[in-house]
């Protein structure tokens, strides 16, 4: 691993409350709060699954993980509904002697009084979305497990070259910022600059975003803060990005081996993802700008199958083994053959 991405720490929230969830998902999930009191800022959510109480209602509590957001789909709501009067007050009075975080009834059920009256009585918040339960459990799984994935930040410049995300690491003041402006120059896309938040998605994604404070501000050395939003327009701008190409960029040092061929690709592990690590020497008049362009799109030829590094070594492969049945003299004659044999008249 590049010593540049030892000892990064990993960060992960321990938990959110319950008017942060709120706030963030009653326009996106179509929440509508039933309960009168207001939210209690110390409610927390500390886990990312979600819980549906249909064993916990049936009476059976010994596994019931009441500590997640708890969903009320139709199958619990009727069977509430079907409950005797005393039956359905003894078994909710059961349920919220626990403290879930909140509650949240699907389809836009019609919700039992009791319910509601015990809620306002604990304290513990209602809401109800149009959403079928099926599909709402995906959205809500989906939010919280991006709530509480690991993070860490590293210091760069992240890029959409032509659909790749390209982040730029390397030692302060070596060129990052430049490169990144000359690519939004070309018409490529910023994320960030300077600090870049990576998120772990799912099980091998890594997203990466600036924080709420840079967003798409860069500092360009001798000039100053500049906003590229307003310089170059909206197209100049994205907000997130997957990281798919890490390019640290480091001086030239002509006592050192770099890579030549591509054959030996070199990944590292960010929250045990692996990513590719281009190594990337530079010197006075050496055009990055190009060369990250073709960093891209040498990425976008291997995800669709094609890698120039093999099959330029399957040709040398396949001479070897021709030559290896030729004389010496034809065979060094074929070394020197030319790409075209025969010139038309397209004398350019």
């Amino acid at each position: 691993m590049s010593h540049r991405f030892e000892n990064i720490k990993e960060l992960k929230k321990d938990f959110i409350t319950v008017d942060f969830f709120y706030n963030e998902c009653k326009e996106r999930f179509k929440f509508e709060k039933i309960t009168k009191h207001e939210i209690n800022s110390e409610t927390l959510i500390s886990e990312k699954d979600i819980h549906r109480p249909g064993l916990a209602l049936a009476g059976y509590v010994d596994l019931f993980t009441f500590n997640r957001v708890q969903v009320f789909g139709n199958t619990e709501i009727l069977y509430l509904k079907q409950l005797s009067e005393s039956e359905r007050i003894k078994t909710l009075e059961k349920f919220f002697s626990f403290k879930v975080p909140c509650i949240i009834v699907t389809n836009n059920n019609e919700i039992p009084e009791e319910l509601i009256s015990l809620a306002e009585k604990t304290q513990i918040t209602v809401f109800r979305t149009p959403y079928p339960t099926t599909r709402l459990a995906y959205f809500i799984s989906d939010f919280l497990d991006d709530q509480f994935s690991m993070q860490i930040v590293i210091h760069g410049s992240f890029v959409d070259v032509y659909g790749v995300g390209l982040m730029f690491t390397g030692k302060s003041g070596i060129g990052k910022s430049e490169i990144a402006l000359d690519l939004i120059e070309r018409g490529h896309r910023l994320v960030t600059d300077d600090v870049v938040i990576v998120t772990k998605k799912g099980e091998g994604v890594l997203m990466g975003s600036g924080t709420s404070l840079n967003e798409h501000f860069m500092e360009i050395r001798g000039l100053g803060i500049i906003d590229v939003s307003t310089i170059f327009g909206i197209r100049s701008i994205r907000y997130q990005k997957r990281v798919e190409v890490i390019v640290e960029l480091e001086d030239w040092n002509k006592d050192k081996a770099y890579d030549r061929t591509g054959l030996d690709s070199t990944t590292i592990s960010l929250l045990e993802v692996d990513t590719e690590l281009i190594k990337l020497p530079i010197f006075p008049g050496k055009n990055i700008t190009v060369i990250a362009e073709v960093i891209a799109l040498n990425y976008l030829c291997k995800h669709y199958g094609y890698n120039a590094a093999e099959a330029f070594r399957r040709k040398i492969n396949k001479k070897i083994s021709e030559k290896s049945s030729q004389n010496n003299k034809s065979a060094r004659d074929e070394n020197f053959r030319r790409s075209t044999e025969y010139f038309e008249h397209d004398f350019e």
